[in-house]
């Protein structure tokens, strides 16, 4: 009988076994008809944002992407070659989303080869090798007789990859560029003469916009500028601002860059005054040129004169300093504002604009004289007394806008056309206190390889640029697309604990300047009791007023050690403890309720039989 048993068992074992193969089977075909998809990284790296969706549903005429990857080569760098495999599988995403409006083909361009050629016809960008191979690795979009490109897929800009895709399409589907003027007191478009190239933005703007400089001499804005940006208008002359006045009246939007001290500016002339003043002040708005903000708790590590050292007037404004309301805003991890100046309100009777701030100093912040910050980062910190108040650096007004020259056009001015006092219609200006983000030094760091530019794109001051200007131009869709997760992750805690221990080193050493200035003064009242005579020896009182000062300044400065030393401690100690969680107390964690599982299934078992 047990003999039966144990064959019937196994018979039907092994049917068992058969049927859950065929289960398998099904279950695998079936899943790869319906092309089910399950994006489970933290930052969504494989999934479509809704405005990338939204161009697709709006595609009138099919894109064909063509992607060029040197595939066969053996000397394709390893970092390159998860890059393009990333790259190929987010494509796919793209031809899913557009229901057969975008159709995806893949090339490789093998030396002498017709594939070779196209990539070269096409305007691609190879890398080259040690060995002396042409590495290529670029997209290529065609859409009837339209064609755009992305020449090189640089790793380095892997969150920039969705945009560039999405705004590529974008651009087949409508070839009608908007245009940008730009007004600007920096060599923004670069120099012929000194062999200087235009900045990074302007090459970008230039890719989806029409890009038109205007020079600080014109006395009118032409009517076919869509959007204005004003960067750094230093001296400028009244006719201009008046221009400006007018282009937005007439419901234009504007993107205006100001500075307090302006470091891209190598002039002689570099302290001249850089602001609007006269349209602020109509705008309700204030803003200082003799003082920048000064942030503890987002400082910026700097090197001088030899020395790394954290600037507080350099900011590096986080996550928690963006308006994530805002869809300038809403993805923005991190930008570096290297010394910027507050944009405060001021309370105008009649006006009626929606002041909104977009970025915003820490609650560790504090107004600071320009002169300070000319005299270096130690001057800069002991003037620092935060009050817990924010400071907006970036600001969105929006309204009805009303002329700054009431009185009339200023001198020099046609008075042909007529005046716009007041808007009839809505305008948007967003105003950044400061213009030396957009300056390259302060986003993009540029290497060389292999003969090729490599540029790595460390924060989002380009990103807000650009996002700035599809808002104001009008185009959401590319503007809701988020950056992908490359971007810098702070340890907040111990910027926390680095902001305290500041803090209380301040306070630590300005005790100890007051110390200094009391002594000074006891050791002059000392030197006016003396006669003529002695002004050259010190009083035996003069001696230990100083002796005094000495055991007090010890005293100081050893305290100013132990907050030191208090900081280091404290930091590794949130390290040590995040050592043990990570290697101790989650795998203990997983292995008791592993046990418990496995227990509690044994006493079922026991309780079935």
């Amino acid at each position: 009988m047990q003999v039966g048993y144990d064959k019937k068992r196994f018979v039907y074992s092994v049917i068992g076994l058969i049927v859950l193969f065929f289960i398998i089977l099904f279950v695998n075909i079936i899943i790869s008809y319906a092309n089910l998809r399950w994006d489970l990284t933290e930052d969504k790296l494989y999934s479509l944002s809704k405005g990338t969706k939204h161009i697709l549903s709006q595609i009138k005429v099919p894109v064909t992407i063509k992607c060029f990857y040197s595939k066969s080569s053996p000397h394709v760098p390893t970092y390159l070659k998860l890059y393009a495999k990333r790259v190929q599988e987010f494509l796919e995403e793209y031809e899913h989303a557009s229901k057969g409006k975008v159709h995806v083909e893949v090339y490789d361009p093998k030396p002498d080869s017709d594939e070779e050629e196209w990539a070269e016809k096409y305007g691609l960008k190879p890398m080259e090798t040690r060995e002396g191979d042409k590495i290529y690795c670029g997209l290529v979009f065609t859409s009837a007789d339209r064609m755009d490109k992305i020449p090189f897929l640089d790793p380095s800009e892997e969150q920039l990859l969705e945009y560039k895709i999405t705004r590529a399409i974008y651009n087949l589907q409508h070839p009608e560029k908007k245009v940008i003027g730009i007004i600007s007191g920096l060599p923004v478009f670069g120099d012929k003469k000194k062999g200087t190239e235009e900045w990074l933005f302007i090459k970008e703007l230039k890719k989806t916009y029409k890009v038109k400089e205007i020079k600080k001499d014109a006395k009118k804005i032409d009517k076919d500028v869509d959007l204005l940006i004003v960067i750094y208008p230093k001296d400028i002359k009244p006719s201009l601002e008046y221009a400006i006045d007018q282009f937005i009246l007439s419901g234009k939007n504007a993107l205006v860059l100001v500075d307090p001290y302006c470091l891209s500016d190598t002039g002689a002339d570099m302290l001249k005054k850089a602001t609007l003043e006269k349209l602020f002040s109509a705008w309700g708005i204030r803003f200082s040129l003799k003082q920048a903000v000064a942030d503890l708790r987002q400082s910026t590590l700097i090197r001088t004169h030899g020395e790394v050292k954290e600037s507080p007037v350099i900011i590096t404004a986080r996550e928690s300093s963006f308006d994530k309301s805002h869809i300038v805003t809403s993805g923005l991890d991190n930008m570096l504002f290297p010394v910027v100046g507050a944009i405060e309100k001021k309370n105008k009777k009649g006006l009626k604009l929606n002041f909104e701030p977009l970025v915003y100093s820490s609650k560790d912040s504090d107004l600071v004289s320009i002169f300070f910050v000319t005299m270096g980062t130690d001057f800069v910190r002991r003037q620092i007394s935060p009050k817990g108040k924010k400071y907006p650096l970036v600001v969105s007004l929006t309204g009805r806008f009303k002329s700054a020259f009431p009185e009339g056009p200023p001198k020099g001015v046609s008075k042909q056309e007529k005046q716009i006092k007041e808007a009839k219609k809505t305008s948007t200006v967003i105003i950044v206190g400061d213009s030396d983000f957009i300056c390259d030094d302060f986003y993009v760091q540029k290497t060389r390889i292999l003969g090729f530019v490599i540029s790595r794109i460390f924060n989002d001051n380009l990103n807000f640029l650009l996002n700035s200007c599809e808002f104001l131009t009008g185009n959401q869709d590319l503007i809701s697309l988020r950056t992908r997760g490359r971007f810098e992750r702070p340890f907040i805690k111990v910027l926390e604990l680095k902001a305290k221990a500041q803090e209380k080193w301040l306070q630590k050493e300005k005790e100890l300047e007051k110390q200094i200035e009391a002594v000074n003064r006891r050791l002059e009242e000392l030197e006016k009791r003396k006669k003529e005579s002695e002004k050259l020896v010190l009083s035996p009182e003069q001696e230990r007023e100083i002796e005094r000062f000495r055991q007090e300044k010890i005293r100081i400065q050893h305290e100013l050690k132990e907050v030191r030393k208090k900081l280091r401690a404290d930091i590794e100690r949130l390290g040590l403890w995040l050592k043990f969680i990570n290697m101790f107390l989650m795998p203990f964690l997983i292995s008791l309720f592993g046990i418990g599982f496995a227990l509690y299934r044994q006493k079922r078992a026991r309780q079935g039989r």
